[in-house]
Parts: structure tokens; sequence; C-alpha cells
């Protein structure tokens, strides 16, 4: 399939978005963004904005006028935006079903009508909970254990719904741990950038729970070439698709790395577990591997490395 006309990403200005907006701008399409610039940031795209290389409209994708805005003339549509916290969807349920269902819901229904050509929706592997086989693949059950999850899973349904209709061609992507440049230290952030940043102060890296507790860490450069494999490829549709690395790793094992990396010798501490947190999770890519040609490229020692 040959370049598209014009791509809609959702939060594009935030870290795994704006990632993938360089790569759609390096590939030739036209792209537009849609953020509202609670977590994401201009400066991420700011490059694009002045060239006029980008279109950004900040705006909520629960906004139905917003959004029947920014879809005018796309071909595609990647839907990242949501919140993406456990423990802020334990703190804030309602918030995280407002934005993480209705807005998915409402994105859809504006796609269906404006007769998008595809569109790829960004889910998580904390729809399948605590699962019973490792590695975990599509076909295990899901057991969301958070409002995040749960909502999550809703927006897998509604998109499936719709590609069974035959009203909007659909693709699910279930990220696992994605990590890599940009991302967002705050509260709820990911055990790496809570790492490193830890390091930069020389402080004790805090693991919650005893840190067997394991991961599937992916680097953000290869889940931006499985999101724009799953838009080229036309047997992807109707299909939901892991995007992980296929390697689980402890948080032991992470802490332990990187203060290796970080030549420093400070302390790990153990806390209580958090709510909502599962135990252990990595990902079968096998399926992505074989529809897709999806193929992790970073490991996670350079990813750390480049991030140190």
């Amino acid at each position: 399939m040959g370049n598209l006309e014009r791509v809609l990403v959702t939060g594009g200005a935030g870290f795994i978005g704006s990632h993938l907006v360089d790569r759609l701008v390096a590939e030739g399409y036209g792209v537009r963004v849609l953020d509202d610039l609670s977590t994401g940031k201009l400066e991420n795209i700011a490059g694009y904005l002045r060239a006029g290389s980008v279109d950004f409209v900040k705006g909520d994708v629960r906004d139905s006028v917003v959004v029947a805005k920014c879809l005018d003339g796309v071909d595609v549509v990647v839907h990242l935006a949501a919140l993406t916290s456990v423990t802020f969807s334990v703190e804030h349920p309602d918030l995280t079903f407002d934005v993480n269902a209705f807005g998915t819901l409402n994105l859809i229904k504006a796609c269906a009508e404006q007769a998008v050509g595809k569109f790829v929706f960004v889910s998580s592997c904390a729809v399948y909970g605590d699962p019973e086989i490792l590695p975990v693949d599509e076909g295990c059950k899901t057991n969301p254990i958070s409002p995040y999850a749960e909502s999550k899973l809703l927006g897998e349904r509604y998109c499936l719904d719709y590609h069974s209709k035959g009203v909007l061609r659909s693709v699910v992507l279930r990220f696992f741990n994605v990590y890599g440049p940009r991302q967002v230290l705050n509260d709820y952030s990911g055990v790496i950038v809570r790492f490193i940043d830890h390091v930069r102060q020389k402080l004790p890296l805090v693991v919650y729970g005893d840190g067997s507790q394991s991961r599937d860490f992916v680097n953000v450069q290869d889940v931006v070439e499985g999101v724009l494999a799953s838009m080229r490829t036309v047997d992807a549709q109707g299909q939901v698709f892991n995007i992980g690395s296929g390697v689980a790793t402890s948080i032991n094992e992470l802490a332990r790395t990187v203060l290796e990396l970080a030549g420093v010798g400070l302390e790990i501490r153990h806390e209580k577990p958090r709510v909502g947190d599962i135990l252990h999770s990595y990902a079968d890519i096998s399926k992505a591997k074989k529809v897709l040609g999806y193929k992790p490229q970073v490991s996670l020692r350079e990813g750390l490395e480049g991030l140190i």
C-alpha cells in the first residue's frame, strides 16, 4: 500500500504519539494531531508546526464538534489519546471511563460518519489482568483488574463491533510497557522514567512489592513500527495484536540494570504493592510477527543506555 494522504493522531503531542508523528512525517504522510495537552507537550512537535508539515488542533476526543473538524480529509486515525495511569484510574474511575471509553466511541462514530478508511486503536496489555498462561497471546482470556484496563477493553469492543458490522475498518494494538525519550515524569510515571529520574537525583530506586513481578518493556521506536505496519497491512483489519518485546524482565532486574548502566551504587528500596498492579506479564508476539512483519529491534539494555 502506498502512503496515505492524511493521518490523524490523537494524543500526537504525547510521548508515544510524537514519535509516531516523527515517522509519519519522514514517510511522507500528511499528519494532523489532536491533543488536549493535558500530558502532551507542543515542544514534542514544535519543529513540524513551525515548518507547517503538521496540523495541530487543541481539543478533547469527547468533543464531537472538534472531532468532526479534525477528521476532514483524513484517511486513517491512530487513537492514542487516553488517561493511561492504572493508579489514577483507581482514584478517578468515572473520568477514566469518560475519556477512554466514551471518548473512543465518540471518535469511532465520527469516523464512521465521515467514511474514514481505517481506525487503529491503541489498547493495553492491562486488559489481560494477571494472565493464567505466559507468555500471553491474543487469544488469552481478558481479566481487567483496574478501571483503566476495563475502559481499554470497552474501547476494543467498540472498535471490533463497528468493524464486524462493516462500518469502520479497525485494528486493535495491545501495547505492553512502552518506554523511551520524551516520557513524562509525574506521580503516575512508568517505572523506567522514575528509576532514571532517581538516578539523576542520587535517590534510592523505589520498587513496589518484592520486585519479582515481571513486565515486557518495549522501546517506543519498535512500537511505532508496529503501528505503521498495522496501518499498511490489509490482513490486520478486524484483528487484535500484542505489541511488545516478547521478553520478561523483573523489576529487580530492571533496577539493577539501570544502576549498572548509570555507574552508581544507589539503594533499591521496597515499598508496599500498588492497587491494581498485576504480577507478571509478557507478550507472545508471534501473531504480530506473522501478520504484520513486526520484529522488535531495540533490546532493553540498548534502550536504557540511550536514555541514561
